[in-house]
């Protein structure tokens, strides 16, 4: 994905509005030595115009021969062809205007065209998707969500879907589809180094042919020895063979779930009508502004969304300034499906939920990756954590 290197904030954010969704920034060229140094999925890195000259200059001859498949793009307030003919001899891609988001957009693309040509045929780029559901607060009905999306999902075309619990304290997606694993993610620990797919593999639960689950340790204790790295490596592992990875996550912002929240393409928020949960979710849409979580590729879902409760759509909207994308209504056919372990989804494929959940799906389902336009998004590829990275150290 695309790395933006700044040392002003402002002007990180403002490029990063112009980004593919997992684009990131971070604040000095040291600090991209030492990104890039653990992230070779890296394909383009744009220098931003606080950088000087010399600076950017320098770093495009040296990315030329230390990162060969990775294209370097300087930003800049003011063009002129001196700057350009240096930079073309330090191996720079292209050069634009601060201001020029459509020769930003048409560069990102070659970019990342030259990429997936440089990897070949046997490389070739595979392209998924990570969504993370989210909700501040417990019993909004996070967990049935993720475990009918997850579902849905299968049915978009899609080879293979997994659905990570990483509520990892009180996890209960495997009961919710009444499975039985002999794995979870605790056999996974302390392995960040070692981790592959064939492990991670192993560690899976089948729940359909396209489907599988890789379960939340059963025990509450266990969550404190997974760590923000393991978490890391197993999503971006899952997305080596997955097409979709489907995250229900902890209704908190600890250090797990921030990692996971930095991994994702799209996030799915869940609120239901009530005044204290939609305060939790107001905070949590100001946390993900502050953090540059998803900016743009945010999902808001209305559970138990029934009129009698005196707040409407109209007014959810108003209040976290964000659109409804889907809205379930309160059903005891929902809670029946659930107790019996088949999905309403499953049981009742004709049931409002059924339909809002697969009409969600074929949202998140869209082409992953696109011609990049004046008027189109950047191209997706395997995210990264945004410019959060310049507020907050990962652990």
């Amino acid at each position: 994905m695309p790395v933006v290197v700044d040392p002003d904030p402002m002007i990180v954010e403002s490029l990063l509005a112009s980004m593919p969704a997992g684009a990131h920034g971070v604040e000095s060229i040291d600090r991209l030595s030492a990104w890039l140094g653990s992230h070779s999925e890296e394909y383009v890195v744009l220098l931003g115009p606080t950088l000087t000259d010399e600076d950017s200059v320098l770093t495009c001859e040296a990315l030329r021969t230390t990162h060969p498949a990775i294209s370097t793009i300087l930003v800049r307030e003011t063009l002129d062809g001196e700057l350009l003919a240096a930079a073309m001899r330090a191996g720079a891609r292209d050069v634009v205007h601060v201001s020029d988001t459509t020769t930003l957009a048409v560069a990102l693309n070659r970019a990342l065209e030259l990429y997936v040509a440089l990897r070949g045929p046997s490389g070739g780029l595979h392209v998924s998707k990570v969504i993370a559901v989210f909700s501040p607060k417990g019993g909004v009905g996070k967990t049935t969500l993720s475990v009918n999306l997850a579902l849905a999902l299968t049915e978009k075309g899609a080879r293979r879907v997994c659905l990570v619990d990483l509520d990892l304290a009180f996890g209960d997606v495997a009961i919710t589809m009444q499975l039985f694993p002999t794995h979870s993610i605790e056999q996974a620990i302390g392995s960040e180094d070692s981790l592959d797919i064939e492990m991670l593999d192993g560690l899976l639960t089948r729940h359909q042919d396209s489907l599988m689950v890789l379960a939340a340790p059963p025990h509450p204790d266990t969550r404190e020895r997974v760590t923000p790295l393991l978490v890391s490596k197993i999503i971006r592992t899952l997305r080596e063979t997955f097409d979709y990875v489907v995250i229900d996550t902890a209704p908190a912002f600890d250090e797990q779930v921030l990692t996971a929240l930095d991994e994702t393409d799209e996030v799915v928020l869940v609120t239901t009508l009530d005044v204290p949960t939609l305060k939790n979710v107001k905070v949590a849409v100001e946390t993900f502004d502050a953090l540059h979580i998803a900016r743009d590729n945010r999902h808001l879902v209305l559970n138990r969304a029934d009129d009698e409760v005196g707040i409407n759509a109209d007014k959810v909207e108003g209040i976290l300034g964000m659109s409804v994308d889907a809205q379930i209504v309160s059903s005891l056919e929902i809670a029946a499906a659930t107790n019996a372990g088949s999905p309403v989804i499953v049981a009742d494929p004709e049931h409002q939920m059924s339909q809002a959940v697969k009409q969600l799906a074929s949202a998140l389902a869209g082409e992953m990756i696109g011609h990049l336009g004046a008027d189109a998004p950047a191209p997706q590829s395997e995210p990264e954590s945004r410019g959060r990275r310049l507020k907050r150290s990962r652990k």
